[in-house]
């Protein structure tokens, strides 16, 4: 993708977004084409290593055994020990709250298939079942600050319900050569995942969270009326 058709779009959404007491996030929002996401081998789940930080830090749940559950406290949002797996597998509704409540789970290895068969049938659909892509499989005796770090500059680019994916590249206060490194980062990264690569890309967008949603193309930015609501669709 042509580096000053980014950079012009990522000034163009700076100039058309309306200002807002809250630092919004820059939003992608990737449109695919002939690609047939009831396919399991057609859905898209790739987890992207940014060089900058998305500056939005993910929330995320530790599901761990004794090993890690006093260090996992201390850093992560909430933390599930496997003594209250059973808690859970009684009350699906609290199953689903835990699921809508954090952006990444992160289990510890031994207790995967303990995971898979309390949280698996709200977890799996939803996309929110620990992926050790993501590095969020880990061994008891893991280095939790370097997990945390490294989902906070990871991109989770995940087909769920339709062709479209969403995620957050930075904030609006980050230089723009930093957005456009994010954003470089993640379209080659994607493109390689695609079976027929670049073919597969119907549109590649860009937005602040209140702002309109602007096309990334070779000649020019191109401004759509639509206001696409990103919201909690975001990774």
């Amino acid at each position: 993708m042509n580096k000053q058709a980014i950079l012009a779009s990522i000034q163009k959404v700076r100039e058309v977004s309306p200002k807002r007491n809250f630092e919004q996030t820059f939003d992608l929002v990737i449109n695919l084409k002939n690609i047939n996401i009831k396919k399991q081998e057609e859905r898209v789940e790739l987890y992207t290593h940014l060089h900058f930080p998305k500056g939005k830090k993910p929330k995320v749940c530790a599901l761990v055994d004794k090993e890690l559950i006093s260090k996992a406290k201390e850093i992560f949002n909430f933390v599930v020990s496997k003594d209250d797996f059973l808690k859970y597998k009684k009350d699906k509704k609290l199953i689903k709250k835990l699921a809508s409540s954090y952006d990444y789970f992160v289990a510890q290895a031994n207790l995967m298939a303990d995971i898979a068969s309390t949280f698996g049938k709200v977890f799996g659909p939803k996309g929110k079942m620990p992926s050790p892509k993501a590095g969020c499989v880990i061994p008891p005796n893991a280095d939790l600050n370097a997990v945390i770090k490294n989902l906070g500059e990871t991109s989770k680019l995940v087909t769920k319900n339709d062709s479209t994916i969403r995620t957050t590249v930075g904030l609006e206060n980050m230089k723009d050569e930093e957005i456009l490194d994010n954003i470089q980062t993640i379209y080659t990264s994607l493109i390689h995942s695609l079976p027929q690569e670049k073919n597969n890309i119907k549109s590649f967008n860009l937005k602040l969270t209140m702002g309109p949603l602007i096309e990334i193309t070779d000649q020019g930015p191109v401004i759509h009326n639509k206001k696409e609501k990103v919201g909690d669709k975001k990774k």
